[in-house]
């Protein structure tokens, strides 16, 4: 029950004055990539857009989209559908990358414009380019 009752608070603390009874803090944002692994990006289009339900991503030659949703500092992503077009190598192995940290349920923190995707054997460091600004930290 304690779960239940803070998994309702959370996403209103987190969204404050929304519109339209949208109550995520990332609905309607773009995220460019600015580190896969410690790496940056092959591609300088390689971003992360989260719209009131679907996440859409872009590292190199791929697409992936599917739901998304945020429970207790994790994204939750997916399923996942995936667009197949050949890519060169790096752009490949960053795909393969950012398609495992999201299916595994990353830890995400927000701090402003800047957000951390992390999971176990992954890490994506993220840059806002477009969307809703807030002025309180966390995730």
């Amino acid at each position: 029950m304690r779960r239940l009752a803070l998994f309702l608070w959370f996403p209103a603390l987190l969204a404050g004055c929304s519109d339209g009874g949208d109550r995520s803090h990332l609905a309607h944002t773009i995220w460019r990539f600015e580190r896969i692994d410690g790496q940056q990006p092959t591609s300088s289009d390689a971003q992360i857009t989260f719209d009131k339900s679907n996440i859409g991503v872009l590292v190199g030659c791929n697409r992936l989209g599917g739901p998304w949703r945020v429970d207790e500092n994790r994204l939750f992503a997916g399923p996942l559908d995936q667009n197949e077009i050949d890519c060169t190598d790096p752009a490949w192995q960053q795909e393969r990358a950012v398609g495992a940290l999201l299916v595994a349920t990353p830890r995400m923190s927000v701090d402003g414009d800047r957000m951390t995707l992390q999971s176990s054997g992954h890490t994506a460091e993220l840059v806002r380019v477009e969307g809703k600004k807030e002025g309180r930290k966390g995730g």
